[in-house]
C-alpha cells in the first residue's frame, strides 16, 4: 500500500497562542543543546538495546587495534594541552579538532563545577549583549542574531555533552555529584535561551521582513523551527505560568537523571555466583569463559571456564546466553525476573519517579495549551499522533496472527521434546532457540568465530567506500581518549578530510552505561570555522556495549552485536557526511525525530547482503570465509518469529504513546495496570504480576523518546523503502549500487536539517515510501495479503 507523508515539519504553528511580545524559542537551539542530553524531553540519544558485558578490560584491545595502522604521526593536528600539558580548567580546553580534553577532565572532576559555572557566567553576559543588540533600533538581520546565537548554544552544547558523556562511559560518584550541583544552573540558563523575547522577536522580524525570501530553504528552516518551538517553549506563559513550567524542567531534569542512575545501579546490584557445574549445563563455551573472567575481576582469582566459579550478570552477553542456553530453569527464572525488576525496589524504585514524569509532562502539555504531552512531542516530528498510532495498528494487524502461530510452534516444540510444564517467560526463549536450531542448524556460537571486531570494522569501512565513495583510516594519538580501549578514525573523501569518530566498543559494567548509542562532539559548521578554514569538521561517538576478548581471543560479535555497529555507524554516518554547513541544521541537527532512525536502520540491512557479509566474515583462526551454507541459514533464519519480533517492537511503541495520551491513573489504575491493557492486544504471553520493565525504558523516562518511540517502526518504513532502491537497481550490479550509494549519500545523508525529511526522501526515492518493503523484508507480506 502507499505510504502518505503529510508535510509538516517547520510548518506547523500555532500562532494564535503568540502573543505580540513572545518569550523564547526552545527546541531548535536545543536540538544543539538537548542531543546531548540537556532536556530530558529531547535528548538525542542513540540508545539501541545493545549489550554490557563483565571481563577484564586489560585484555580488550587484543587483536582491534592491530588492525588498523597507527595514525598517531598526524599529533600534530593536536594542541599543546592536548598533547601532554595539563590544563588548569581542561574542561574548557580543546584540541585543534575541536576535541575535548577527556583524558584530563575525566582525571580532574573537581574542576568540573567551577568550570561549568565559569562558563555560565560568561554565557549569561554573551545572552544579554544579544538581546540589547537585537532589541535595538538597528534592525535584526541573520548576522547579528543568527551567528552569534550559534556560537553560545555550541559553546555550552559542546562543553556540557563532555560531562554527560563521561557519566555515561565512565561514571563516578564525583561525576554523578557535579551534574547534580551544576544541573539547575545549566538547566536554567537553557530555559532563559529558550524564553527569551527579544530573540524571538528576533526571529519573528526576520521571517516578516524583505530579507526571507532571499533566504535559503536552510536558513527558512531555522527561522520557522525556531518560531515554533518557541512556542513548545512556553512563549506565551506570563507570569506565574512561566514560573511553574520553568520549575517543571527543572524537576524533569533532575528526575531523568535520577532514573538513568536508578538503572544502572539496579543493573550492577545483581552478581549470581555459581560454582556446581551442573547448574550451568548447557551454556555455550564463550558464555562460560566471559563468566569465568568476570568471576576473576571479581576477586576469583583461581577461576577457570571450565571449572568456574561463574558469575552472571544481568549485562546483556551474560544475561542473553543464560535466557538461551541455560538448561537448569531455575537460574534462567531467577535471572529473568532479576532483569525483568530492577530499578523497581527500595530506594531505587523507579515507579514513583516514572509517576512524577507522567503528571509534570502532561501539566507542561496543560500549560502549553495541549491535551497531552504526545501532542507536544509530535508537534515537531513528521507524524501526527493520529497518522502514528494509524502505523502502529497497521503493522500490528500484519504481525499478530504470525506472533501467535509463533508462540503456538515453540509451546508444541517443547512438548515434542519432552517438556511437560506450561510454558512460561524464562522458557520460551530458551525452546524457541532450540527450535531455530532444529529448523536451521545455526546459533550465535557457531556464527561467533566468523565475526571478530577487526574484521568486521574493516568490512564496514569496505561497504561504505563501495557506496559513498569514502575512505575510513585509523587516527589513533590525535585526540585524547576516555578510555584505552576507545579508538579514534578519520573519514576522507577524494583525499580530503570530512570528519572522525571515537568508537567505544566494550562494555564496562562497573561503569558504563547499556546500550549502544550515537553522539555528536561537534557539528559541521561554517560560522564556527577554525581560523584558516572554510568550515568545522564534525566529529561524532559511537558507543556500544558488545563482547569484550576473552583470553587470547579478539571480540568475537554475536550477529546482533554486528547489526548494532552498522546501526550506530549509519546514525554516525549521517552526522559525518553532510554537506549542510548551516550549524544549527547540519548533519543529525534539526532532523525530525521519526526520520532521524532513517540512515542507521538502512546500514542493518547490509548485514545480510552476500557480498558485503562474506567479504568480512572469516574464522579468527584460520582465515576460512563463512561457509555458503551457514550464510544460506543466516538468511534463512533472518525472519524466524518475525511476528514475535514485531509486536515486541510495537508494544513498547503503543505502551509509549498511551502513557503519555491516553494515562489517567483515576480510570487505568497504575503504569503497570496500563501496561497490562495494552498488553491485551501487543502480547501473545501476558506480562507477569511482577513485571517491572517500565522501570528500566530508559529510552523514554531518561533519553529522547518520550511519545517518540514508535519512530523506530515509521523511520523503518523510510529505510527499508531506501533499501529497495538499491535492490531494484541490482544488489550484484557493483555500478549502479555506487550510483544509488552517491544519490543516497548527496540526499539522506548530506542534507540534514536543512530539508523537510519527506522532501529529501522524495529526492532520493523519486515517490512517496510505501510500507511494502518492510513487511516483504520482514516476512510479513503473506499475512497481509
Amino acid at each position: 500500500m502507499k505510504w502518505i507523508l503529510t508535510t509538516r515539519g517547520a510548518q506547523h504553528l500555532r500562532t494564535t497562542r503568540v502573543p505580540s511580545r513572545g518569550s523564547g524559542a526552545q527546541r531548535t537551539r536545543a536540538v544543539l543543546l538537548t542531543r546531548r542530553d540537556l532536556n530530558p524531553h529531547t535528548g538525542k540519544t542513540r540508545s539501541r538495546g545493545a549489550a554490557k558485558a563483565g571481563g577484564n578490560q586489560n585484555q580488550h584491545a587484543r587483536g582491534f587495534s592491530a588492525c588498523f595502522a597507527s595514525a598517531s604521526g598526524n599529533s600534530r593536528f593536536v594542541s599543546m594541552a592536548a598533547a601532554g600539558a595539563t590544563m588548569e580548567k581542561p574542561l574548557l580546553a580543546q584540541t585543534e579538532l575541536g576535541t575535548p580534553l577527556y583524558d584530563q577532565v575525566k582525571d580532574t572532576t573537581d574542576k568540573v563545577v567551577p568550570s561549568l559555572k565559569e562558563l555560565l557566567g560568561e554565557l549569561n553576559a554573551e545572552l544579554t549583549v544579544l538581546e540589547e543588540s537585537v532589541g535595538g533600533s538597528g534592525g535584526v538581520s541573520w548576522e547579528t542574531l543568527v551567528v552569534p546565537l550559534e556560537k553560545i548554544v555550541d559553546r555550552l552544547g559542546k562543553t556540557w555533552s563532555v560531562v554527560t558523556h563521561l557519566k555515561a562511559v565512565c561514571d563516578t560518584k564525583a561525576l554523578r555529584d557535579a551534574v547534580e550541583e551544576v544541573q539547575p544552573e545549566q538547566v536554567a540558563f537553557s530555559l532563559r535561551l529558550s524564553q527569551s523575547e527579544p530573540l524571538y522577536r528576533g526571529f519573528k522580524a526576520i521571517r516578516e521582513g524583505a530579507e526571507w525570501n532571499g533566504l535559503s530553504e536552510a536558513r527558512q528552516r531555522i527561522v520557522l523551527e525556531n518560531l515554533r518551538d518557541a512556542e513548545l517553549a512556553g512563549v506565551a506563559l506570563q507570569g506565574e505560568e512561566k514560573e511553574k513550567f520553568n520549575a517543571i524542567q527543572q524537576e524533569l531534569s533532575k528526575l531523568s537523571t535520577k532514573f538513568s542512575n536508578n538503572v544502572l545501579d539496579g543493573t550492577k546490584a545483581f552478581v549470581k555466583t555459581i560454582t556446581d557445574k551442573a547448574e550451568v549445563d548447557g551454556l555455550p563455551a564463550s558464555a562460560l569463559a566471559l563468566a569465568s573472567q568476570t568471576a576473576v575481576s571479581k576477586g576469583h582469582e583461581g577461576s577457570t571456564a571450565e571449572e568456574g566459579p561463574w558469575v552472571f550478570t544481568l549485562d546483556i552477553p551474560s544475561y542473553l546466553p543464560v535466557m538461551l542456553h541455560a538448561k537448569n530453569r531455575a537460574l534462567r527464572e531467577e535471572t529473568y525476573k532479576a532483569y525483568l525488576t530492577r530499578a523497581s525496589e527500595g530506594e531505587i524504585d523507579n515507579t514513583p519517579v516514572i509517576t512524577r514524569i507522567l503528571e509534570l509532562r502532561k501539566q507542561q502539555a496543560n500549560l502549553l495549551g495541549y491535551k497531552c504531552y504526545a501532542d507536544v512531542s509530535l508537534a515537531a516530528k513528521m507524524a501526527t499522533l493520529d497518522q502514528a498510532n494509524q502505523l502502529l495498528e497497521e503493522l500490528r494487524m500484519a504481525s499478530y496472527d504470525v506472533a501467535k502461530k509463533d508462540m503456538e510452534e515453540v509451546k508444541a516444540f517443547a512438548k515434542e521434546n519432552g517438556f511437560d510444564h506450561e510454558l512460561k517467560h524464562w522458557d520460551v526463549n530458551f525452546w524457541a532457540e532450540r527450535m531455530r536450531e532444529a529448523k536451521f542448524d545455526v546459533n550465535d556460537e557457531i556464527l561467533r568465530p566468523y565475526f571478530p571486531l577487526p574484521q568486521v570494522m574493516q568490512g564496514l569501512f569496505d561497504l561504505v567506500n563501495k557506496l559513498f565513495g569514502i575512505e575510513v583510516e585509523a587516527a589513533d594519538g590525535m585526540t585524547p581518549i576516555w578510555n584505552k580501549d576507545v579508538r579514534f578514525f578519520k573519514i576522507s573523501k577524494d583525499g580530503k578530510p570530512q570528519s572522525y569518530f571515537y568508537y567505544d566498543p566494550y562494555s564496562r559494567p562497573e561503569e558504563k552505561r547499556g546500550g549502544a548509542w550515537m553522539d555528536e562532539v561537534v557539528g559541521r559548521s561554517k560560522v564556527l570555522a577554525p581560523e584558516g578554514t572554510e568550515v568545522r569538521l564534525p566529529v561524532a561517538h559511537m558507543v556500544c556495549n558488545q563482547s569484550p576478548p576473552i583470553g587470547d581471543a579478539p571480540s568475537l560479535m554475536t550477529f546482533r552485536e554486528v547489526e548494532t555497529l552498522f546501526h550506530e555507524f549509519g546514525h554516525a554516518l549521517q552526522h559525518m557526511l553532510t554537506q549542510q554547513e548551516e550549524g544549527l541544521v547540519a548533519g543529525i541537527r534539526g532532523v525530525e525525530w521519526d526520520a532521524v532512525e532513517l540512515p542507521s536502520q538502512f546500514m542493518e540491512n547490509w548485514c545480510y547482503h552476500k557480498r558485503t557479509l562474506l567479504g568480512f566474515a572469516k574464522h579468527w583462526e584460520t582465515g576460512e570465509p563463512l561457509p555458503d551454507e551457514l550464510y544460506q541459514k543466516l538468511v534463512a533464519a533472518k525472519n524466524y518469529r518475525s511476528g514475535t519480533m514485531m509486536m515486541r517492537q510495537l508494544h513498547f511503541a503503543c505502551t509509549d504513546l498511551g502513557l503519555h495520551s491516553d494515562y489517567d491513573p483515576a480510570v487505568h489504575g497504575t503504569i503497570y495496570d496500563f501496561e497490562n491493557s495494552i498488553a491485551d492486544k501487543t502480547m501473545i504471553l501476558k506480562p507477569l504480576p511482577e513485571d517491572r520493565f517500565l522501570c528500566s525504558f530508559g529510552h523514554i523516562f531518561a533519553g529522547g523518546y518520550a511519545a517518540g518511540y514508535y519512530s523506530y517502526k515509521w523511520a523503518e518504513v523510510l529505510s527499508a523503502d531506501a533499501f529497495s532502491a538499491f535492490e531494484d537497481a541490482g544488489l550484484e550490479d557493483d555500478a549502479k549500487i555506487a550510483d544509488t550509494g552517491v544519490r543516497f549519500r548527496d540526499t539522506v545523508l548530506a542534507l540534514g536539517g536543512g530539508k523537510a525529511p519527506e522532501l529529501v526522501f522524495k529526492e532520493f526515492r523519486g515517490r512517496d515510501p510505501s510500507t511494502e518493503p518492510l513487511l516483504r523484508h520482514s516476512g510479513l507480506t503473506a499475512a497481509t495479503a
